[in-house]
């Protein structure tokens, strides 16, 4: 029964068709049906752009993580290069004193470490007795003192700076040539005592080692007067004296190990 009807509006459909009488059928459905085809068209289309957005900022999140290892890498190359350019003007700057001083015996020597407290002025080498270090040797760069050797161990030793409070050393300017004691003060700073009232200094004036002592060689340069306090009623006056080496910055030092003091009490 069913399949009767079926043929049987089959087979009506194919006469109107054929006799065009179902165009305006056509004509219809395809009106209602052109704007979703059209709407199915543009989400499809839709659909394959956000497929191919994410596709491409997943490619950009890959080019970038590749970008930024390569910027790392010439980073930390760039750093090495700067620590090796730094490093090398260094010992350059030490070739050059050691090259001028032939008859100083120079041990070249790290910095390994500093006083913590910063109340007490000293900083470790990393050379010591097996190096030829001993105590009350010279520490110098080429730019002026920095302190004498107060203890040495196998392959370490401690340096007390000229800027610690128990330091002394036997000075003289340059140009005056007027003589007294450099001491230390809390804040690495450097005071001349003991200069006669006499003697005329001016700031920018160079304050050396006088040798007087035996405790330091001569000629060695200590700093620069930045004041002078001088007041009549007292004996002697003084001069605030800035130092030659940074005591912040110090990476490296020379050893100068073909000095020994004298020992006025033995009479060595």
């Amino acid at each position: 029964m069913f399949l009767l009807l079926f043929l049987s509006l089959a087979v009506m459909g194919l006469i109107l068709d054929r006799t065009n009488r179902l165009q305006p059928v056509k004509n219809l459905v395809a009106q209602v049906a052109a704007p979703i085809q059209e709407g199915l068209t543009s989400l499809g289309g839709r659909v394959t752009n956000v497929r191919q957005f994410l596709t491409d900022v997943e490619a950009c999140r890959a080019q970038n993580e590749d970008l930024q290892k390569l910027v790392d890498q010439l980073i930390i190359e760039n750093v090495r290069l700067r620590e090796a350019e730094i490093e090398n003007v260094t010992l350059r700057e030490h070739l050059n004193f050691k090259q001028a001083n032939p008859s100083f015996e120079l041990l070249s020597a790290e910095v390994i470490g500093h006083d913590p407290s910063g109340l007490v002025g000293y900083l470790i080498i990393d050379r010591g007795t097996a190096e030829g270090v001993a105590v009350d040797m010279p520490a110098l760069t080429h730019r002026g003192l920095v302190g004498r050797v107060t203890e040495s161990n196998p392959h370490s030793s401690k340096v007390l700076l000229i800027t610690d409070p128990s330091s002394s050393v036997n000075a003289l300017i340059q140009d005056s040539r007027a003589t007294g004691v450099v001491q230390g003060r809390i804040g690495q700073e450097l005071v001349m005592r003991y200069i006669q009232q006499t003697e005329e200094i001016k700031d920018g004036d160079l304050v050396l080692t006088s040798g007087l002592g035996g405790n330091f060689p001569t000629r060695m340069i200590i700093g620069q007067v930045t004041a002078v306090m001088k007041k009549d009623v007292e004996t002697f006056q003084e001069a605030e004296v800035r130092p030659a080496v940074d005591f912040r910055q110090l990476e490296m030092v020379m050893v100068l190990t073909s000095f020994e003091p004298i020992d006025f009490e033995s009479g060595e």
